[in-house]
Formats: C-alpha cells, structure tokens, sequence
C-alpha cells in the first residue's frame, strides 16, 4: 500500500494522495479484477500499475497512513485539495453548529467553492452576522482556503439508512 498521486507517483511526506495497492503478476490474492458492467469489467480505478481504492490519505514520518476522505469527496479549490470530513470536523467545534456536511460547488474562479449545510443547536438562528463568525472560527482554526465561502443553514441532511451524508442529494441541490 501507498500513497500515490493521479500519475502513480509516491506522494511526499504529508501530501494527500490516493491509497493504492500494487497490481502485480500474479493478481494480489482477493483483489478484483474490475467493476461489472454490461460492457465488460470497468478497470478505472487500475492505473499506472496500482489498484486505486477511492480513499485519499496523507502518510506521516513514521509511514502511518491518515485517513482525508473518498477522492470523490474531495474539492479542489483555488488548486488547493480541501478534505470535507476536515471542515466538518472544524464546523462541530463552533458552539453552535449540531451537525454539518459539506461539499464542493462549481465556481468560475476556484473551480470549487467550499460549501457548507449546517443545523445548528436548538437556540441558534441562523443569519448573517452567525455565518461570518462561524467562516471567521473557521478560518481561525484551519488553514485560511479551507473555510466554507457559502454555508447553508437547514433542519435536516440528507442520509443513508446508515447515516452517512447522501453529498450527491446536496450537490443536485446546487448550492440551495
């Protein structure tokens, strides 16, 4: 297992990059050869001589791997790589924000734009004055390029039976 970039290169100590197994001759025991589809198996996620499992990581000093998030999730934004589970995480620690998701938005100028769904305790209102100073929190306790340009305040989040954030439903809604 490394952390490789989109070209099959070891990223750097500490750079975020794609968790991938070497595809070797003979096959890895249990690995798949592919996705079914009705053409035949879809063998994106094999490239440059790696299995790319759709996780994306950073590797410390000592070689542990720290899990960012799924490479789909992740925005890119002003060429900056921005991990949603980071901004989420940060989010939660505002006193009055319940719960968060957060996706990237198309934006003309960064590509993507931070944006942020947010229910907030019971006894918060959301306005504008509360949406700069969470994005001042934000910014305070991340990197500055991290915090959520545009932040949505609703009731509840779209999820799976499991609980996990559906950020596909969030993204359909294009920003409302």
């Amino acid at each position: 297992m490394r952390v490789v970039d989109d070209e099959g290169r070891e990223c750097a100590t500490g750079e975020v990059g794609n968790i991938a197994m070497r595809a070797t001759d003979p096959w890895p025991p249990g690995l798949f050869s592919g996705y079914y589809t009705p053409e035949g198996p879809d063998r994106k996620a094999f490239r440059h001589g790696w299995y790319y499992t759709g996780d994306t990581a950073r590797r410390d000093e000592d070689g542990y791997f720290w899990f960012v998030g799924r490479a789909d999730d992740l925005i890119t934004s002003s060429g900056y790589r921005i991990s949603p589970f980071e901004v989420e995480s940060t989010l939660l620690e505002h006193e009055a924000v319940a719960e968060s998701a957060v996706i990237g938005l198309p934006d003309p100028e960064r590509g993507e734009v931070v944006t942020a769904y947010i229910i907030l305790i019971k006894g918060y209102e959301g306005s504008d004055d509360l949406v700069k100073e969470i994005q001042a929190f934000c910014r305070e306790k991340t990197a500055p390029y991290k915090y959520p340009r545009r932040i949505h305040f609703v009731t509840e989040l779209p999820k799976t039976i499991s609980g996990k954030i559906r950020r596909v439903e969030l993204r359909a809604k294009g920003g409302q």
